[in-house]
């Protein structure tokens, strides 16, 4: 009879396939401990089942758009804050495309997200990542640079979509059919994939300014008007990656 360590070490090499057979075989097995890894891995397989489910709801636009070409979703990162660019990701998927636990980027945590990052790059057909600096924001406001950006990420995609996915906008001089969706990055895989380049692109971004003026504290802020990051906005003065237009009145 095989050691419960040596069951568990089975269990835990085994793939999604595998794992029916390893029930078949162990579930007479009288030992609690045997027992107990049965019904842990159980429960792992429903939890698999539940968010392919999840993410099947979230290819409704993607499956709805498909027979038109190519579909891209889009997503910012960055509007709100009183430093830092504003950055756009743009992702195409491919059709079917897995990537558990793809979610709206604000849902998931920091080390999910970097999991994650990496994941869309290596399985999306293309994806592009558009900036627009601070200093562009102040000349032509935060919603122009916002398109401007998004442009910039649709530019880089190779091949070109046909369909655009945007999360509640409508993107100007983009000759592509757009499909603006209020909540996209929690409804579209696409978007969620686009939201999330944008958002770790901009974090990573904001965390390197951190070493570079560390007394502001972009690390923990990521440039959003926190109490501190204003306390030190006030103590030391804007730096060069503030948005004027956004801190004015706090300088007052």
């Amino acid at each position: 009879m095989k050691q419960i360590k040596e069951i568990r070490e089975e269990f835990a090499q085994a793939g999604e396939s595998e794992l029916s057979l390893l029930f078949e075989k162990y579930e007479t097995d009288s030992r609690s401990g045997v027992r107990g890894l049965v019904v842990q891995y159980r429960k792992k397989l429903e939890r698999l089942a539940a968010e392919r489910k999840r993410l099947e709801t979230m290819r409704i636009y993607e499956h709805k758009y498909e027979e038109l070409g190519l579909v891209c979703g889009i997503d910012e990162a960055g509007r709100g804050p009183l430093a830092g660019p504003v950055v756009a990701g743009a992702v195409i998927l491919p059709v079917d495309c897995e990537i558990l636990y793809l979610n709206d980027s604000k849902k998931l945590t920091p080390a999910r997200r970097e999991e994650l990052f990496d994941e869309i790059q290596e399985k999306a057909v293309a994806y592009g990542i558009g900036m627009t600096s601070p200093a562009r924001i102040d000349e032509i406001n935060i919603l122009q640079a916002t398109y401007e950006a998004m442009r910039e990420a649709i530019s880089k995609l190779n091949p070109q979509p046909e369909i655009l996915l945007n999360d509640a906008v409508t993107i100007p001089q983009v000759s592509c059919r757009q499909v603006p969706i209020i909540g996209g990055d929690g409804k579209s895989l696409s978007i969620a994939a686009a939201s999330v380049l944008a958002k770790v692109t901009r974090d990573r971004l904001m965390m390197e300014y951190d070493r570079i003026m560390p007394q502001y504290g972009f690390a923990a802020h990521k440039g959003y008007g926190t109490t501190a990051h204003i306390e030190a906005l006030k103590q030391y003065g804007p730096s060069p990656i503030h948005r004027k237009t956004f801190i004015g009145h706090f300088l007052e």
